[in-house]
C-alpha cells in the first residue's frame, strides 16, 4: 500500500478538530465544481451557436469560390468551367457579379449588396425563402430578392406591383453639378421574394439576374460581356472533405496564380479565426476564475498543515522522507480540486445533455431556433479536465513548499 495517497484519503474525510477547516475544504470543492460546471455548459453553448452560424452561413456560400487574385472581376475560361462542371463530385457552377448599388422601392431607399447570378443559382441554392417565390426571370421580366432585414427596412412587399429601382455610378458618365443624377445607371426588377439567412447578411443582400448587373455595371459589350466577380461551385450531398480538398487542388492547378480557389473556411477566415479565439478567450476568463476559487485550498490545505504537525512529527521519527510527507499534503489538497473536477463534470454534462434533448432554455426573442443551442466536444471535455485538474495540482503545491522550509 503507498502511504501517501492512503494518509491523504484518510485526511480528506476524516473529522478535523477544527470545524472551519471542513467547511472551507467543503467551499473549495463546491466552487471547484461551479467553476467547472460553468466552463462544460458556456463551451457547449458556445459550440452550439458556433455550428449555427456555420450552417447559416452555408445557406448562402458555395462550397468553393473562384476569385481573381487582383482587382474586382475576371473573365472566365470556357474550357475550365465545363471542366468543373464534369466533376463526379460538383452539382452546379454559378456565375456570380456582385457590387453595392442604391435601391428605391416606393418613396424609400436603402443601400444594398446586389448579387447578379445566372439560372443555376436558382436552381441549387439552398437559400430559404421565408415569402414569395425565389424567382429571378420570367420571360422578359426580370425580378428580384430581398434579405428579410432589408426588406423590413424599405416596407418590401413581395406581393406588389411596385418595381425596385437600383442605382449605380456611371464609370463613364461625367458627374454633372446642375444634374448629379444623370451620372448614374439605373436598372429595373420586380418584387420576386424575401428570404432569410442570418443578420448580417440580411440587412444588405439582394439577388437579382447577372444580366441586370452586368447592364448596371456597364459590362454588357463585347469587350465585358462575360466579366464575373466571382464563379460559384456547389457540392454534391455527401462528399468528403478528402474528396472536396482533391477537387479543390486539380481546380487551384488549373486555374493557375491569378485565380484563387477558397473554400468556405477560407472565405470567411477572418470570422471564424475571430470566434476561435472568442472560445479560448473564454476558456482563459474561467480557468482564471476557478484560480481565484482555488485559493480557498491553499487556505484549507495551509490550516491542515498547522493542524496535522504532530502527525508530520511523528512521521518524521518513523524515517518517512521528506518527500513522501510532502506528497501527503499536495495529494490531500489536489483530491479536492478532484472532487470539485468530477462534481463540476456531472453537473455540466448532465445540464448540456438535458438542454440538447428536452430544450428547456428558450431563446428570447425571434430565432432560427427556439432553445440555446448545445453540442458537447469531448475535445473541450478533455481540455477542462487538464486545465482545472492542473489548477488544483499546481494550487496545492503552494502551501507545501513552506512545509520544506520548517
Amino acid at each position: 500500500m503507498r502511504i501517501a495517497p492512503f494518509i491523504a484519503f484518510r485526511y480528506l474525510f476524516a473529522k478535523k478538530s477544527h470545524n472551519v477547516i471542513n467547511i472551507i475544504s467543503a467551499i473549495s470543492a463546491l466552487g471547484m465544481a461551479i467553476g467547472t460546471a460553468a466552463l462544460v455548459i458556456i463551451l457547449s453553448i458556445y459550440n452550439g451557436f458556433d455550428t449555427l452560424v456555420r450552417s447559416t452561413m452555408g445557406s448562402v456560400e458555395p462550397d468553393f469560390m473562384i476569385s481573381p487574385t487582383e482587382g474586382k472581376t475576371f473573365s472566365p475560361d470556357e474550357n475550365i468551367c465545363e471542366w468543373i462542371e464534369n466533376q463526379e463530385a460538383v452539382k452546379s457552377v454559378c456565375q456570380v457579379l456582385e457590387e453595392e448599388v442604391l435601391i428605391s422601392y416606393g418613396q424609400k431607399q436603402a443601400l444594398a449588396k446586389a448579387k447578379g447570378v445566372d439560372h443555376n443559382y436558382v436552381k441549387t441554392s439552398p437559400i430559404r425563402i421565408t415569402r414569395g417565390d425565389l424567382i429571378l426571370q420570367k420571360g422578359d421580366l426580370s425580378y428580384m430578392c430581398l434579405g428579410a432585414g432589408i426588406a423590413k427596412s424599405l416596407d418590401f412587399n413581395p406581393d406588389s406591383n411596385i418595381p425596385i429601382e437600383v442605382y449605380f455610378p456611371s464609370r463613364t458618365k461625367r458627374i454633372s453639378p446642375t444634374n448629379p443624377a444623370a451620372a448614374l445607371n439605373d436598372a429595373t426588377a420586380w418584387p420576386s421574394g424575401i428570404f432569410q439567412t442570418n443578420t448580417e447578411l440580411d440587412q444588405k443582400l439582394i439577388l437579382l439576374p447577372i444580366e441586370v448587373m452586368r447592364e448596371l455595371l456597364e459590362y454588357d459589350n463585347e469587350e465585358y460581356c462575360k466579366h464575373v466577380s466571382s464563379i460559384e461551385i456547389r457540392l454534391h450531398e455527401g462528399t468528403s472533405e478528402s474528396e472536396a480538398k482533391k477537387l479543390q487542388n486539380s481546380i487551384s492547378k488549373r486555374l493557375g496564380e491569378n485565380l484563387t480557389v477558397k473554400n468556405r473556411l477560407q472565405q470567411n477566415e477572418s470570422l471564424y479565426r475571430m470566434m476561435k479565439y472568442e472560445k479560448m478567450a473564454i476558456y482563459m476568463i474561467l480557468c482564471f476564475v476557478i484560480i481565484i476559487i482555488g485559493f480557498n485550498i491553499f487556505g484549507s490545505l495551509s490550516m491542515l498543515m498547522i493542524e496535522k504537525k504532530t502527525d508530520i512529527r511523528t512521521l518524521r521519527y518513523l524515517g518517512t522522507p521528506e518527500k513522501t510527507i510532502r506528497r501527503i499534503f499536495v495529494l490531500e489538497g489536489w483530491m479536492i480540486s478532484l472532487v470539485g473536477l468530477l462534481i463540476g463534470l456531472t453537473i455540466g454534462l448532465g445540464f448540456a445533455f438535458l438542454q440538447q434533448q428536452l430544450g428547456f432554455i428558450k431563446m428570447p426573442g425571434q430565432f432560427l431556433v427556439q432553445a440555446y443551442p448545445v453540442i458537447i466536444s469531448w475535445t473541450d471535455i478533455l481540455y477542462i479536465t487538464v486545465g482545472v485538474a492542473g489548477i488544483g495540482y499546481l494550487i496545492a503545491l503552494l502551501p507545501v513548499s513552506r512545509l520544506t522550509k520548517n
